[in-house]
């Protein structure tokens, strides 16, 4: 499968930066900032900080330091974002994913019961 990506997209230009963003922690791979669009009372996005399209794509290309490192990053964010009662990680992919941004990332989110993750339909 080819893994187009586009490196004009919103968290190319975060990482570049180009464009602010509110940090929660940054690592040599990884960096997590709030979303500016919340969807609960904690979201937070955590992004690799190589050219890596899709989960798929960075799971097959990056070097495994950039994948421990992601997803140490990605439980460090967990830990220290106060989601003692729950959390849910999210990453969508391509078209039917509804993924909006070509850059591979996972939203993290808590701080209130969330629902189930799909409905019937």
């Amino acid at each position: 499968m080819q893994h187009d990506y586009d490196p004009e997209n919103i968290f190319a230009k975060i990482l570049r930066g180009e464009i602010p963003n509110n940090t929660v922690l940054e690592t040599e791979h990884a960096l997590a900032f709030r979303d500016i669009r919340p969807q609960a009372p904690v979201h937070i996005l955590v992004i690799p900080k190589g050219p890596y399209a899709t989960l798929d794509h960075f799971c097959t290309a990056a070097s495994d330091a950039e994948i421990a490192g992601f997803w140490r990053a990605v439980g460090q964010v967990c830990e220290g974002a106060g989601v003692e009662q729950g959390f849910r990680l999210i990453a969508n992919a391509r078209e039917h994913g509804l993924q909006e941004v070509p850059h591979f990332h996972v939203h993290v989110l808590a701080g209130r019961s969330l629902g189930p993750i799909l409905s019937a339909g």
